[in-house]
């Protein structure tokens, strides 16, 4: 009895493959585009215009190239096929008298003329119909036999063709029969030798044609590139230069074409940045020289108010103190009389101190608002300056911001101030209109004007510039005209 003994396969372990969602395609794809675009981004522009000339150059030469190298090969191997048959069936026909007359050198001279005649032909011989070589042009080195069995090939007109390979050449074999086949075949063999070298020295003479394009093209780009990238590092260094602070620095005007026209946009931009940086300066030299003024005349505005409250009240302050102990000396009638005096003149001490008050700040302005201080002021201008008339028309809607009213308040008093003492105006028409959030002020007197251009270069009047940084500091705008006629001040605010 024999044993029987199987074998169990041993147990396989499948390995899950790794699945790739199209997330991670698209994850993958993006980080080669990216890679990509930073190496196309880390060139120069004389680089990347180097490269691509080089490599269209290039790329159009080989193909090119390639293309005629494949079209000239095509032509050249279908001519040698044609001239291969012919010159064999010229072969067949011309042998036959001599094979029927036996005269075999005859057929071997026929046979070597037609292989030194023909410069691709390389080799020629005839074999009978029982398989013998009659004559062949191979000489001393002796017939080959593998020619006796070719490769199969086609046939056509009589004459069979075969292409096949001996060693690193490619040989065409000719096959045609003499008389029909009845005395035999004429077999005949063109290289591709002569071929090949003229295909291959036009391919060469292309190829160098290509490299001579291309060193050509390389010179064109990198004189295109120079004439390119100069006007834009030119540009660079101006650039550079304006931001270090040189703004007379320009631009050179290379050509007129697009970059000549950002080189004039530049300079362009560059002369409008120094002369906006030139009316700051100055604005700044104004503001600074507005600034001291105004701190003097605070200061001056302060030592009157000072004599203002030493002559006037304090004097006054002094005699009611002595009248209070003198009337404390008297009795009767003159206690009266000296009692009547103080109160006079602690009226007018109370009267100066609300002048004084109101010259530093109206309380109307706080408690009643723009309309009620102007009207105020109006009236004690009417009064210090009898010959001015006042005429006052204001529109609100609502009660505006404290810091608006006083600004307001200030650039009026400042203008009914400088055509009570300086134009000699009659009339004094004041204007206040609010619509919706914008504010309006005018302010028009009919004196003798000025020149406001000249007043602002002198920078000598401080009030018209304090007017000016008043109405820029609440984000408005001002503007004065004058003339002989008058002088108008406006005053437009968005709330």
């Amino acid at each position: 009895m024999t044993d029987v003994v199987t074998t169990k396969a041993p147990e396989t372990f499948e390995v899950p493959e790794a699945r790739v969602t199209q997330r991670d395609i698209v994850d993958r794809f993006g980080n080669l585009i990216g890679d990509s675009k930073r190496i196309a981004t880390g060139f120069s522009v004389r680089t990347k215009i180097l490269g691509i000339v080089v490599t269209l150059t290039m790329v159009l030469g080989l193909g090119v190239t390639l293309q005629v190298r494949s079209a000239m090969t095509s032509v050249l191997v279908s001519e040698l096929d044609n001239r291969g048959a012919s010159v064999a069936s010229d072969l067949a026909a011309r042998s036959a008298e001599p094979i029927l007359l036996n005269d075999a050198f005859s057929v071997y001279e026929l046979l070597t003329e037609t292989v030194a005649n023909h410069p691709d032909a390389e080799y020629a011989f005839v074999i009978d119909p029982l398989g013998t070589v009659l004559a062949h042009t191979f000489g001393d080195e002796g017939f080959p036999v593998e020619l006796l069995d070719p490769p199969a090939g086609t046939s056509e007109a009589g004459t069979v063709r075969r292409h096949f390979d001996a060693g690193l050449r490619v040989l065409h074999d000719f096959e045609t029969p003499i008389l029909k086949g009845e005395l035999g075949v004429v077999r005949l063999g063109m290289s591709e030798d002569r071929l090949s070298g003229v295909i291959n020295g036009i391919t060469t003479q292309m190829l160098v044609t290509t490299i001579f394009v291309a060193l050509v093209g390389v010179a064109a780009a990198s004189f295109l590139t120079w004439l390119l990238t100069r006007p834009i590092l030119d540009l660079v260094e101006t650039t550079r230069r304006v931001g270090d602070g040189d703004l007379t620095v320009r631009a050179s005007y290379w050509a007129n074409d697009e970059i000549g026209s950002l080189s004039v946009a530049f300079n362009q931009m560059v002369g409008d940045l120094a002369e906006y940086r030139s009316t700051i300066a100055a604005t700044e030299a104004a503001r600074t020289r507005l600034l001291d003024k105004l701190i003097t005349a605070q200061e001056e505005e302060r030592k009157r108010i000072a004599r203002e409250l030493h002559d006037t009240v304090g004097q006054s302050l002094s005699s009611i103190i002595v009248g209070i102990a003198v009337m404390g000396r008297l009795s009767g009638e003159e206690a009266d009389a000296q009692s009547r005096e103080l109160q006079v003149l602690a009226g007018e001490t109370l009267t100066q101190v609300r002048e004084l008050s109101r010259e530093l700040r109206p309380s109307a302005l706080d408690d009643l608002g723009l309309k009620a201080a102007l009207d105020r002021y109006a009236e004690d201008l009417a009064i210090r300056y009898p010959s001015i008339t006042t005429d006052i028309h204001i529109e609100l809607s609502q009660r505006l911001a404290p810091s608006v009213e006083t600004a307001l308040y200030r650039i009026v008093q400042e203008a009914l101030t400088n055509a009570a003492r300086h134009s000699g105006a009659n009339t004094v028409s004041i204007l206040v209109i609010q619509r919706g959030g914008s504010l309006r002020a005018i302010i028009d007197d009919d004196g003798s004007g000025f020149d406001p251009g000249v007043v602002r270069r002198s920078q000598t009047s401080v009030g018209i510039h304090a007017m000016q940084e008043r109405t820029e500091l609440l984000g408005g705008r001002f503007d004065i005209e004058s003339g002989p006629d008058g002088t108008t001040v406006y005053i437009e605010v968005t709330l």
